[in-house]
């Protein structure tokens, strides 16, 4: 929004802001926030930022000292719908408290070296990317987890019979129409916010779940812009929602049964203006250039290792299993839903020609994910990777019905959260290049991922186990 510290400074005198608000993404992804009144807010801000304490709620303290702050970027100013009082809201990045350099974990630190490492090696000068955000609304979630009593209930009105509506049908909500889709107008008001906030949004509409899933698509954006707005749209959902009474989640498979949310991130890069991906001699599949295949290739090699970082959640490889349009493994194809890369048919036009990971999800960092990938797909283009070589495809067939011998030669995705960080462990050299991230943030994000979520969850009883093994 602001070139300068100056011209936010400007705004803020001239337009009646009451609150200046810092928002800074924590090391899980997460947004946390701290507000000034806007008459205390000045130069210093911006020179200094304001000091927190990175060992409560950020996670930083867990890889770097305790001490840091949050310097706001003038870029990124938004004025924010949600408050009373008028609120001029920054997204920030996050520096060390005494020497005011950037934090090297910081994720929109980390996001900017993946762009800077890509333009050192020639191999394009912009990546734009664009995930598309599956989320489910629900009335109300009711949940006590306690040593005697645990239980989830789940409302939706659109799979309760009303009387004025027939509810949806299992796994029978793709585009469904009012009334038996109640969520329309809820979407509209999420894609006009957007739009008033610079967001592209393509469309919206309801998704295959029937108990209130959503899907709404932005245009594709350069990294690492994108992911601010990722942030900010993860961020208008839930509060339009809040607003409608409402509750918005990103949880990959909350309903047994039923398809859960995924991130599919569309990405195509440029060099000199030009797209890298399309090839315009009429000969190469899905009008792809070597280019743009070797970099499905490295994602595909990279697969397994990827997904400790865009599905770090015990809940993601739930929604990771055949039968409900997620991937189980790492091949490609055109149009093919079942595939972990899809190219879409309908982008046949040089500058739209784009490839589609589908395996993440909003569990992530979306910072450090889409770093992840675009590491992935550019050491892909270094080592040339021959994707019919490593049986990467393209297969243009439901692989769930192949024979089991053509399977068993494509790679499966992880099957745990577990298994995702041993891959990680494996196969984390192609995230080291250009310091993009290292080895200790690596071991410390595996650390996390172990002692906060796999722990937390497998020492825990599931009420499914009393089914089987209360009367053993």
């Amino acid at each position: 929004m602001f070139d300068s510290p100056a011209e936010a400074l400007k705004f803020i005198q001239q337009n009646d802001v009451a609150m200046v608000d810092l928002k800074v993404a924590g090391l899980r992804g997460q947004w946390l926030h701290v507000t000034i009144p806007a008459s205390r807010f000045g130069t210093k801000h911006f020179e200094e930022g304001v000091g927190y304490d990175g060992s409560s709620g950020s996670g930083f303290a867990a890889i770097e000292s305790g001490d840091v702050c949050a310097r706001p970027d003038p870029s990124t100013a938004f004025i924010d719908p949600f408050w009373e009082r008028k609120t001029l809201s920054f997204i920030c990045d996050t520096v060390s408290a005494d020497t005011r350099e950037l934090l090297p974990i910081d994720p929109r630190c980390t996001l900017r070296r993946a762009v800077q490492y890509m333009r050192s090696t020639g191999i394009a000068d912009e990546a734009w990317m664009a995930p598309e955000f599956e989320f489910t609304v629900y009335d109300r979630v009711e949940l006590i987890n306690e040593p005697y009593h645990t239980s989830v209930v789940i409302r939706s009105a659109e799979r309760v019979n009303s009387g004025d509506a027939v509810p949806l049908p299992h796994m029978g909500g793709y585009m469904a129409s009012p009334p038996s889709e109640q969520l329309h107008d809820l979407r509209s008001d999420i894609a006009l916010t957007l739009g008033e906030l610079g967001v592209p949004v393509r469309y919206h509409h309801h998704e295959v779940g029937a108990a209130g899933q959503c899907e709404v698509e932005i245009e594709l954006v350069p990294v690492p812009r994108v992911a601010d707005m990722a942030m900010l749209t993860k961020y208008v959902i839930k509060n339009v929602a809040r607003r409608h009474n409402k509750l918005a989640t990103f949880m990959p498979k909350p309903i047994l049964n039923e398809p859960g949310n995924g991130m599919h991130v569309h990405q195509r890069l440029e060099k000199n203006g030009k797209p890298v991906f399309f090839d315009d001699s009429g000969q190469r599949y899905a009008d792809m250039s070597d280019t743009g295949l070797q970099y499905i290739g490295g994602l595909l090699a990279h697969g397994q290792a990827l997904t400790a970082l865009t599905n770090p959640s015990t809940n993601s490889f739930k929604r990771l299993i055949e039968g409900y349009e997620a991937p189980v493994a790492l091949f490609f194809s055109l149009a093919n839903r079942s595939a972990a890369i899809r190219i879409p048919r309908y982008a046949k036009k040089p500058a739209s020609k784009r490839i589609e990971y589908r395996p993440g999800d909003f569990t992530c960092n979306i910072y450090y994910a889409l770093a992840a990938m675009l590491m992935a797909g550019l050491d892909g283009v270094r080592q040339r990777i021959d994707v019919a070589a490593r049986h990467f495809g393209p297969f243009d067939v439901d692989i769930s019905h192949q024979p089991a011998e053509f399977r068993a030669k494509i790679d499966a995705l992880p099957r745990s959260l577990m298994g995702a960080m041993a891959a990680l462990q494996a196969d984390c050299d192609f995230l080291l290049a250009g310091e993009v991230f290292t080895q200790p943030f690596i071991d410390a994000w595996c650390t996390m991922l172990r002692r906060q979520r796999v722990d937390a969850v497998a020492h825990r009883p599931h009420p499914f186990e009393f089914q089987l093994y209360l009367d053993c």
